[in-house]
């Protein structure tokens, strides 16, 4: 069984108090049935690398697609590109949240690491930004998030559904990965869950993508 390497879990006198804040946030979040039901501790195995990387890396991730999505509503005025928006923002929101709560419960910090290293160190589908930040796959670049933070209409349109496509098809192999890898059941549902929507969604973007004209970025 694998562990997460370099460091250990946390441990603090006021870790009850930390789980109760934790069990109200993830309410809010979407992921209080987890820690109501005890999910992350379920089936009684510890969490690895891949489990700790994981739901480190696709929060991070995954928080990056809420951003892109949450500006719909202010630069879309399409309503199929909103709805959309709308769902990728709710359910990756809640996604994270669930995450978030495990890092908690099993003693981990929210941030720390490699960025990737649980993958067993492959950073071939990395990239770097204009100003030297390492990317996870299909993530945007600053430049690229000023440039659809200054779209509108059709023109943002067309180039949110390029950004999230490639965005989606970078956290893709990431979900796979830790579908096949995971040490915790919850991960690997959770994993599986990620990597089917997000398929579908691709594929949904994709013909969108098509309608109004647009063509797919490379894909990470």
């Amino acid at each position: 069984m694998s562990t997460p390497e370099a460091e250990g879990p946390t441990r603090s006198p006021l870790r009850a108090v930390l789980l109760a804040v934790i069990a109200v946030a993830l309410v809010v979040l979407g992921g209080g049935l987890a820690v109501v039901l005890g999910l992350g501790q379920d089936d009684g195995a510890r969490p690895g690398a891949v489990d700790v990387g994981f739901s480190r890396d696709m929060a991070a991730h995954h928080l990056q697609g809420v951003e892109m999505a949450n500006l719909a509503t202010d630069h879309s005025e399409d309503p199929a590109v909103r709805g959309l928006a709308f769902d990728i923002a709710t359910t990756q929101t809640n996604q994270v949240g669930r995450m978030q709560g495990w890092l908690a419960l099993w003693g981990y910090s929210p941030t720390g690491g490699d960025p990737m290293a649980w993958m067993g160190g492959d950073m071939g589908h990395m990239h770097m930004d204009a100003g030297g930040t390492l990317l996870m796959p299909g993530m945007a670049t600053e430049d690229e998030l000023a440039n659809l933070r200054s779209l509108s209409g059709p023109a943002f349109d067309v180039e949110f559904l390029r950004l999230m496509i490639r965005h989606h098809q970078g956290g893709l192999e990431m979900a796979q990965y830790a579908q096949a890898h995971g040490e915790t059941e919850v991960v690997r549902t959770l994993a599986k869950s990620i990597a089917d929507s997000q398929t579908a969604e691709t594929e949904l973007m994709t013909g969108m993508l098509a309608e109004r004209g647009g063509t797919p970025l490379p894909a990470p």
